[in-house]
């Protein structure tokens, strides 16, 4: 098993991180307010935070995240009946069309570039045809002067703390117009979109296209029609 970047930094990162990230969390809540009994699912989802507010709203958490570490204080953050695992998300356990919510926030920059498109159709994969991905991530501008360029010194200096591997993926995610080239790729409709931090994150609520749902519902009336017919007497 590879080596957890996170083992020390895990029982640290709420109180380094979360300030910033409240407000951000805060935002994409206000931006698609779940309702009670949907299932959602955290790709990337680190401590638990996100997955505790969503909890709290009556929601079945599901989260994946690569770091057993940070899985740990998930772990003791959130309920026992709280579904978490330790896995690749270019490669999901779960069904097709199984989440009411799939949440990426803060994640994907983190990985390589030939990692995102893959972990990006995964959440598509397992979205409900009605479903929403809830995204947020650095954004590649433009940046305004100049709270922006402050903000942007801020996050490449916490970026590059986090490691030089971390900081070149950042980059690179940056060079490849971040969540708007993953968006494009799988051909997602975005619904609501927020630029903060002077232009350095975005949010964004996206959902798929009218064909994709057309054809996942055909796809499900076929197999309702298989399982009848196999249960003709």
């Amino acid at each position: 098993m590879k080596k957890d970047p996170y083992k020390t930094l895990s029982r640290y990162y709420d109180s380094f991180v979360e300030p910033s990230n409240k407000v951000l969390r805060k935002i994409l809540y206000r931006l698609y307010p779940p309702e009670q009994g949907m299932h959602v699912l955290e790709v990337g989802c680190g401590t638990g935070t996100n997955l505790q507010i969503y909890h709290n709203a009556g929601c079945e958490i599901f989260g994946i995240d690569l770091s057993p570490s940070m899985l740990a204080q998930a772990r003791d953050k959130l309920p026992g009946n709280s579904n978490l695992s330790v896995g690749d998300a270019s490669n999901m356990h779960y069904e097709s069309d199984q989440f009411d919510i799939v949440i990426g926030m803060l994640t994907l920059h983190e990985m390589a570039g030939k990692i995102r498109t893959p972990v990006f159709a995964e959440m598509k994969r397992v979205v409900k045809s009605n479903g929403r991905i809830l995204l947020v991530d650095f954004h590649p501008g433009p940046i305004e002067f100049p709270k922006g360029w402050i903000s942007k010194f801020v996050i490449s200096f916490f970026e590059l703390t986090a490691g030089f591997t971390h900081f070149i993926n950042y980059r690179s995610f940056l060079k490849a117009e971040g969540l708007q080239t993953l968006i494009r790729s799988q051909n997602l409709i975005i619904e609501k979109e927020k630029i903060v931090s002077g232009g350095n994150i975005a949010l964004y609520v996206t959902k798929l296209p009218e064909y994709d749902i057309q054809l996942s519902s055909k796809n499900s009336d076929r197999i309702v029609t298989a399982h009848e017919m196999r249960n003709t007497p």
